[in-house]
């Protein structure tokens, strides 16, 4: 049984699929720049959900949009001297970079805006043959008090909402809507800006409609899980409810899901705070992408995730003795991958170790289950660790070390077992860096000749600084220009 909680009800709800295929539909970036830590916490938790349906026997369809036209793209073209098109691709093409890194499994379907156009004009054509949406010189609007719903999911009233935040308008144009709170479903062309020919005439989609154009062409009227991040509830997840439910008179998402914010040492992450972080910088300062997938499910999905060098730390340490026990095979240079026809186990013996492992297994799709707990499957992947760990200190110590039959049979069992359930949180093996005794002086002065010789310019000096301290086990973290912590992997 799957248990989780449904933003729309305000409650734990037990999953029931519509069908044979559970249809997920997930809110995903503005291609305008590089993905950030918030990001990466979003993606890995409904890629975990994804893993773990998939592990429970669900055959899933995964959908997520790229926005492919935005006014932030436009205003990046400007900068770059570039165009929107140039933009977009550019950071798909980073996007899928940064994902596959943290083990993200792609998405079924990945459709653009751009390429939905028509499917958005039909479906801004049904909202005005209802009554829904009006057109106003050439821009169209949607009448948020023909719905009566409307507000259901943010549990907002309508009179006291933000309408500056209302499809991504510029506060000039709300002299054209009927009332504030009203929202762009299609904008007008501007000078020297891209545009599309609709019955508007020419112009460009709304942020709103267009994913939910991209559901109904993708997955349907009706789907079963809808995700985002808590900063869409409303008004993107609102709004696309009031479109899809007003044009095709059902309900939009029978569960909606949505993940908590990023914190960075106790405040919003945000550029203005000088504190956002960026994928890339995150990897490339020295944190292993698996050490930064296993932070973020450390906390549950809708709590906040704060981000601090402790809890970074403690991720690492815990991070790398899981990954030494899925190099079991390799430390072990494949002396105990499986067991000979000629080696006999007691039926006995062997019937307890399946059992054993049979109610971890049992534990670790109980914690998923109740509401993507996954700080309770990451328990049971550690108490799973633990024994192929402490074998590996005595294996790699003592030299010619011996076991018997019955606990060769038990370590075997214990690292498939790993190695499946470490799949579905996905956790995957990475290259072990031999630790030395580097001592914290020697640490600090290192680091020290390498800010030194990043401030002058010398960035070959500066990174084989960096790539000899991490053959000596360590990782750098570069939180600005002038401080860099570390830790021990």
């Amino acid at each position: 049984m799957i248990k989780l909680f449904n933003t729309l009800s305000k409650r734990v709800e037990v999953f029931k699929p519509i069908d044979d295929v559970v249809k997920i539909y997930c809110c995903g970036v503005t291609v305008y720049d590089l993905c950030h830590l918030g990001h990466a916490r979003s993606y890995i938790a409904w890629d975990v959900l994804r893993r773990f349906l998939i592990y429970s026997d669900f055959k899933v369809k995964y959908v997520q949009n790229f926005t492919d036209i935005d006014d932030k793209i436009l205003k990046r073209a400007k900068e770059e001297s570039s165009s929107m098109k140039e933009v977009s691709e550019k950071n798909i093409i980073e996007f899928h970079k940064d994902m596959d890194s943290l083990g993200i499994m792609r998405p079924d379907s990945m459709p653009r805006a751009t390429n939905h156009i028509c499917n958005i004009c039909s479906f801004i054509t049904i909202l005005e043959d209802k009554g829904y949406a009006y057109s106003r010189d050439g821009d169209v609007y949607y009448s948020v008090f023909k719905n009566k719903n409307y507000g259901k999911l943010s549990n907002q009233n309508i009179q006291e909402q933000n309408i500056n935040q209302q499809g991504r308008m510029a506060n000039n144009e709300n002299s054209k809507k009927l009332n504030p709170q009203d929202f762009a479903l299609w904008k007008k062309a501007k000078d020297d800006e891209p545009f599309f020919d609709s019955p508007w005439g020419k112009g460009r989609p709304g942020w709103h409609i267009e994913c939910s154009a991209m559901v109904k062409d993708e997955l349907g009227d009706t789907i079963d899980i809808h995700l985002g991040g808590s900063d869409l509830i409303f008004p993107h997840h609102e709004n696309e409810i009031a479109q899809s439910e007003a044009a095709n008179g059902k309900k939009l998402a029978n569960y909606w899901l949505h993940n908590g914010m990023v914190n960075v040492n106790g405040q919003k992450m945000s550029k203005s705070l000088k504190n956002f972080k960026t994928i890339r910088e995150l990897i490339k300062s020295g944190i292993s992408p698996m050490t930064l997938r296993y932070f973020v499910m450390t906390v549950n999905y809708r709590k906040p995730l704060d981000f601090t060098e402790e809890a970074l730390r403690s991720a690492s340490e815990a991070w790398k003795n899981i990954n030494v026990a899925l190099s079991f095979m390799d430390l072990t240079k494949g002396a105990f991958r499986f067991i000979n026809k000629n080696e006999s186990i007691e039926e006995e013996y062997k019937e307890k170790i399946s059992f054993e492992l049979s109610q971890k297994k049992l534990k670790f799709s109980e914690a998923l289950g109740n509401d993507l707990n996954t700080a309770g499957a990451i328990a049971i992947i550690y108490d799973l660790a633990k024994p192929l760990k402490n074998f590996l200190n005595q294996f790699q110590r003592v030299e010619g070390f011996k076991i018997d039959l019955n606990e060769k049979f038990f370590l075997l069992e214990n690292f498939k077992t790993l190695e499946k359930l470490t799949e579905v949180l996905g956790l995957k093996k990475e290259v072990l860096v031999k630790e030395s005794k580097i001592t914290e002086e020697e640490i600090s002065m290192l680091i020290n000749e390498r800010l030194k010789a990043k401030k002058e310019k010398n960035y070959t000096k500066a990174d084989e600084i960096r790539n000899l301290l991490e053959e000596k086990g360590i990782e750098l973290i570069d939180q600005s220009k002038a401080i860099t912590t570390w830790i021990r992997i």
